[in-house]
């Protein structure tokens, strides 16, 4: 599998992005990979979900009739064109250093029947954000199909990523007295296939309803600064063979478990208060995932 050809970005496009991720807490890049692409990704992905609902604990409910699933990096293809994307490493490098590691590979899928999700954020926020105002965890989302309204597309507030309340169950459920700023500010996106978004993973966001016969996955990259206690606990493994074939551009922030073989994943990134879909408040989190 190989990337579009892309040019790295050059210094006025990088600045623009900068400027965006900052406000709005969410970028999309055009083009990233081809449509071809997508379309293998798309096959690894679904072949994925069913090994992983195969057997217990493989698969995790976001919500009726949607799932997330980690994975490991060998699963898919694409992961080195992922890793290596110049305009990801580009904005990984300038948000959270030369040193950022990729802690997540994993899969969100909606499938027909998918309802709202509460507002959310993927966890709590770091204190290092709270304090210094510094992003310290990027999500990379990419498609798998032509987003259409009817497939239940990712819905996000702009501009929330830094919004910090007492209120917050669990530091990531807003309460439903904050719903309507979020409604207010609401973008739905549309990604097709080869499009990537990078955001912050604290930005408010929420899946919705999916009223099309069509499941909508999603690929979710998740990268986060050096400092970030959740890099250790929630960072992929990799076999030695698959780990030397690397560029060194991938070797350098794959900082993860190297293994003689690979065992199957038993999800740990559960989110109870996504589990129901939107019936009310949410209740209790079981931990960090950058899972829309």
């Amino acid at each position: 599998m190989t990337t579009t050809a892309v040019q790295p970005l050059d210094d006025t496009r990088r600045d623009e992005l900068l400027r965006t991720l900052t406000t709005d807490g969410i970028i999309g890049l055009k083009g990233a990979f081809s449509p071809e692409w997508a379309d293998r990704l798309g096959e690894d992905v679904m072949a994925a979900f069913e090994e992983a609902r195969s057997r217990e604990g493989g698969a995790i409910g976001r919500g009726p009739q949607r799932w997330y699933v980690e994975l490991h990096p060998e699963q898919i293809r694409g992961f080195t064109d992922l890793a290596s994307h110049p305009w990801i490493v580009d904005i990984a490098t300038e948000v959270l250093g030369p040193d950022y590691e990729i802690v997540e590979v994993g899969f969100d899928i909606p499938f027909a029947g998918a309802m709202d999700q509460p507002w959310h954020r993927d966890f709590p926020m770091p204190e290092e954000t709270r304090r210094d105002r510094r992003l310290t965890s990027l999500a990379v989302n990419v498609t798998c199909v032509d987003t259409t309204d009817e497939m239940g597309p990712f819905e996000i507030a702009p501009g929330t990523q830094w919004d910090d309340s007492p209120e917050f169950d669990h530091g990531m459920f807003p309460p439903r007295s904050h719903y309507p700023r979020y409604v207010e500010r609401a973008v739905r996106k549309y990604p097709q296939r080869g499009d990537i978004s990078i955001r912050s993973a604290l930005t408010i966001h929420r899946g919705t309803r999916n009223r099309s016969q069509l499941a909508r996955p999603v690929l979710v990259f998740g990268l986060d600064a050096p400092s970030d206690s959740k890099a250790v606990e929630h960072s992929p493994r990799v076999t030695r063979a698959f780990y030397e074939s690397l560029p060194q551009v991938v070797r350098d922030h794959l900082k993860c478990p190297i293994v003689d073989e690979l065992t199957p994943i038993v999800q740990k990134h559960n989110i109870e208060g996504l589990v129901m879909g939107d019936p009310g408040d949410p209740p209790s989190t079981g931990g960090p995932s950058m899972g829309g």
